[in-house]
């Protein structure tokens, strides 16, 4: 009786075991020769064909599809000290088949992410995973290996072919062009990523060397003996204990078709192969499928082919009509950013025909509406410059040419633009609460604690060391002040209307041009050399954090004399020991005394009437950081403002500056007071 039971008792502790081999249920392991009935959760466009063949994204334009294996995989990595529980594998066989032969938009990746939530992230080059707030952030903890077949200069990526090792960024830790190596002929040959052809690709990460090798190669070849890409890398302080794995892909204004025919993942050991043979295969490309007809059907099939071509032509003539009322306009110079262009009708879908419940407000250069993209449902800013304005071409290009290739997170971002006969437009990022000088000076929005205060000035300054020194060219904005600087719904500082930049390359001297920009700002060297610098933004960027702290315009005329121009006031108080008392009073006090004091200096540093002895940005971002103390401020009143330039150059200031050159407003988000204004 004992024996019988212990074999009763054997069978069913064996019978125990045996399940979740049988049913596959290893969350840290798994193989898929296509799709169907894989534990896979798809969002966006993607979606699995019947033949189990995983599809991220169509020929529709500025859509987002993404595949992640439903299960968190356990990387354990703060509860075990064995290296090799970092170690994983994976392998996988993908293609990309371009809209236009050999011509692609933007790629996609594999990315181990913490999370399948994301709904704060973009497509084009952000590929889904990232947005242009948190684009770097270490609080990322994302892995992600790109196949970008599209040069996006803010990213340094090399060319429109490469394969990348991003961490927490978009801008890869190493990348390469993509090749493989023949194992037969002992060279590296070329592979394209929008060939269209099924490519193997293998991923694995060594947690006791810390090495990360990315390999690739046609269907038709063996893995090869050398990997395209072999770095170090610990990712120890990347990988929590629970991630997700899966694909994100996107399109642009040039869509392509991404395709997964099989995957495998292993989280302690090689990841299992693929068997070619049961992968799915490929839909045919549009221009190789053929009717197919049956015998004695060639003559009806010439009638029917007649009248179907008259029934075309008819409606190609009603179409060409209609399609008038969207007829684009296409110049040479836009070919650089064609990639960033949208079609006019999608815009005007967008905007529901520009009506005016859409609109967010207007001036002398157009209107600005809201907008909600009919593909991707991503709600936008669209900024219609007016056919009749002088002005506008020139300002168009300007912010094409600028913000269109400019990435930071402190940036209002220029997504694409539009031209349609002698309308000119522009999309922006949707910044939903609208204009920082709404939060200053109207009273339909609520206060801004201090707090919120300075972390605004203190993105703007970043945005402005970015323009100034990291980017490619120097980038001359030339209109900062509160209007121009946009808050998003974390009411994080957003600098944005680039519509009077200048660029120059680095080295170079700016050219003498027409003073533009707003009263109150200018610094006072401006209206006499007409040459901007980046030493009249640092003045404008004082005016601006005097009048985010204070709560008041840089000129009031219906002030009491003294306090008539802030910077003179804020002066006057300082040499008096009095500089608190030029805070915002409806901040009642509740700041921290030593950073409101360190603002109001700063500001008043920034305003020097000699632009030698004005700080670069790079020196007041390490003021901020406390790696250099705040300099003295000279007693000399001269040295501030504008006071050392006298009457006669206040008047020249303005009368240098005509409405055909200093715009209007135009919305919260673009907006420039006239000079006349300058004091409401």
């Amino acid at each position: 009786m004992t024996s019988t039971l212990v074999s009763v008792y054997f069978l069913i502790l064996l019978h125990v075991c045996l399940i979740p081999l049988a049913m596959g249920v290893d969350e840290n392991q798994f193989a898929y020769n296509g799709f169907n009935g894989a534990n896979i959760s798809l969002e966006g466009v993607a979606k699995i064909h019947s033949n189990g063949l995983l599809q991220l994204t169509n020929f529709s334009k500025h859509q987002i599809g993404r595949a992640f294996y439903q299960h968190p995989i356990g990387f354990n990595t703060s509860s075990s000290t064995l290296p090799q529980a970092l170690s994983f594998s994976t392998h996988f066989v993908f293609a990309i088949v371009p809209e236009i032969t050999n011509v692609s938009g933007h790629g996609m990746a594999f990315a181990i992410s913490p999370s399948t939530d994301f709904t704060q992230a973009i497509g084009n080059q952000y590929f889904g995973l990232l947005n242009s707030s948190n684009n770097g952030l270490p609080s990322n903890h994302l892995l992600a290996i790109e196949f970008d077949s599209l040069v996006n200069p803010e990213f340094h990526d090399t060319n429109d072919n490469h394969v990348g090792i991003d961490v927490n960024s978009l801008v890869s830790n190493v990348s390469a062009t993509v090749t493989y190596y023949s194992n037969r002929k002992r060279i590296n040959r070329t592979l394209e990523l929008v060939s269209g052809s099924p490519m193997h690709v293998w991923i694995e990460y060594d947690g006791f060397e810390n090495v990360l090798n990315v390999t690739l190669a046609p269907i038709t070849s063996p893995k090869p003996d050398q990997s395209l890409l072999s770095t170090h890398i610990n990712l120890s302080s990347i990988l929590l204990d629970s991630m997700y794995v899966g694909f994100s892909a996107a399109t642009g204004a040039i869509s392509g078709n991404h395709y997964i025919l099989g995957w495998s993942f292993n989280k302690s050991g090689k990841a299992q192969g693929l068997e070619i043979s049961k992968l799915p295969s490929l839909p045919p490309l549009p221009h190789q499928r053929k009717p197919i007809l049956k015998p004695g059907l060639g003559i009806t099939m010439s009638v029917a082919t007649v009248f179907i071509g008259l029934t075309i032509a008819i409606a190609g003539t009603f179409y060409m009509l209609r399609r008038k009322n969207y007829e684009e306009i296409r110049e040479d110079w836009e070919r650089e950013y064609g990639p960033h262009r949208f079609s006019y009708k999608d815009l005007f879908k967008a905007t529901r025909g520009f009506i005016d419940e859409e609109l967010l407000g207007a001036g002398g250069f157009g209107k600005v509406y809201r907008g909600v993209l009919p593909s991707s449902k991503e709600q936008v800013a669209v900024k219609k410059v007016s056919h009749d304005s002088k002005q506008g071409m020139k300002e168009f290009v300007a912010e094409i040419a600028s913000m269109g290739r400019l990435r930071h997170r402190n940036l209002v971002q220029l997504l694409g633009y539009s031209r349609r006969k002698g309308e000119l437009l522009l999309v922006y990022d949707y910044m939903p609460n609208g204009s920082l000088d709404k939060f200053l000076f109207s009273n339909e929005k609520p206060i801004l604690v201090w707090e919120q205060r300075y972390r605004i000035i203190r993105g703007v300054a970043s945005a402005l060391l970015y323009l100034h020194e990291e980017w490619d060219q120097v980038v001359l904005h030339r209109d900062l002040k509160a209007s121009n600087v946009l808050l998003d719904a974390d009411l994080n500082g957003r600098l944005g209307d680039f519509g009077l930049a200048r660029l120059y390359d680095h080295g170079a001297n700016p050219e003498t041009t027409h003073v533009v920009g707003t009263i109150g700002y200018l610094a006072p060297e401006l209206t006499r050399t007409g040459k901007a610098t980046t030493s009249t933004d640092v003045f404008s960027f004082g005016a601006f954090i005097l009048e985010v702290a204070c709560g008041r315009r840089p000129i009031q005329p219906q002030r009491s004399p003294k306090e008539v121009i802030l910077v003179d006031w804020v002066f006057e108080n300082w040499k008096e020991g009095a500089i608190l008392e030029t805070s915002d009073p409806r901040l009642g006090g509740d700041y921290l005394q030593e950073e409101m004091e360190f603002v109001l200096k700063l500001g008043l540093l920034c305003s020097k009437s000699n632009a030698a002895t004005r700080p670069s940005m790079r020196q007041v971002m390490q003021y901020f950081d406390g790696d250099v103390l705040l300099p003295e401020i000279i007693h000399d009143s001269t040295s501030i403002g504008t006071k050392s330039l006298g009457n006669e150059a206040s008047s020249e200031c303005v009368t240098s500056l005509p409405s055909s050159i200093v715009k209007s407003s135009a919305h919260s988000m673009f907006s420039t007071e006239s000079i006349f204004n300058s004091g409401r």
